[in-house]
């Protein structure tokens, strides 16, 4: 999952984002309210953890303008503070949930996958396809009764496809949700990765689920 962290305060941010990358997210992060807002609107993040008081444009701010545009990402609101009518006011506004600082990176990441799954419409942690079954939660990955190792890379980009079965995903998409950097033309990492995952989870079963549209991209073509 693509995530944008907006928070002020360096060591936070920097916190919050090694904790979210070991953990598989792929992250970026914004230091103020007017950088973020411009950052939400132009490009997709799957979503956003916003910390209430910044420079610029406030959380709030940011928040009330994204759900007034319709655009409907969920969001995590972070805050140094716990006062109720504050809480009462991120929710009233279009937050999926808050957290206080200071917090623990394991917490903030069952949260931003609870939320995800349920803006998705997922009530499983488990995606799950013919005999292809991944874990969200311990990350452990089985096709037909056989464990599968993938590195953490592997592990986001099958997620990634299988989150949306049968949608074609261009290699810039790729890139930028799995790696969370903006596309390089000349990288062949996308197809690199491709390969990789599809040996161990293609090769040696039938059928194949990850599919090449030559010219295009690639999905994950479910049974």
């Amino acid at each position: 999952m693509r995530i944008l962290v907006v928070e002020d305060q360096a060591k936070i941010a920097e916190f919050t984002r090694k904790g979210l990358e070991e953990h598989g997210f792929a992250v970026e992060v914004c230091r103020d309210g007017n950088s973020a807002f411009a950052l939400a609107t132009e490009e997709p993040f799957d979503a956003i953890v916003l910390d209430i008081m910044l420079p610029g444009r406030d959380g709030l701010s940011i928040l009330r303008s994204l759900r007034e545009r319709g655009n409907a990402v969920p969001v995590i609101l972070l805050t140094a503070r716990s006062e109720v009518n504050e809480r009462v006011e991120g929710f009233h506004v279009g937050a999926d949930d808050y957290l206080t600082k200071p917090f623990y990176v394991e917490e903030l990441v069952v949260r931003l996958q609870s939320i995800v799954r349920r803006n998705s419409g997922q009530s499983s942690s488990v995606l799950a396809a013919a005999d292809l079954k991944v874990n969200l939660l311990t990350r452990e990955v089985e096709r037909a009764g056989k464990e599968i190792s993938l590195t953490q890379r592997e592990f986001s980009l099958l997620e990634y496809l299988m989150r949306s079965p049968g949608r074609v995903f261009t290699r810039t998409q790729i890139y930028t949700h799995v790696w969370g950097m903006h596309f390089d033309p000349g990288t062949n990492l996308v197809d690199v990765c491709i390969r990789r995952l599809r040996n161990k989870i293609d090769r040696d079963f039938d059928p194949p689920l990850i599919e090449t549209l030559r010219g295009v991209g690639y999905r994950f073509k479910a049974p």
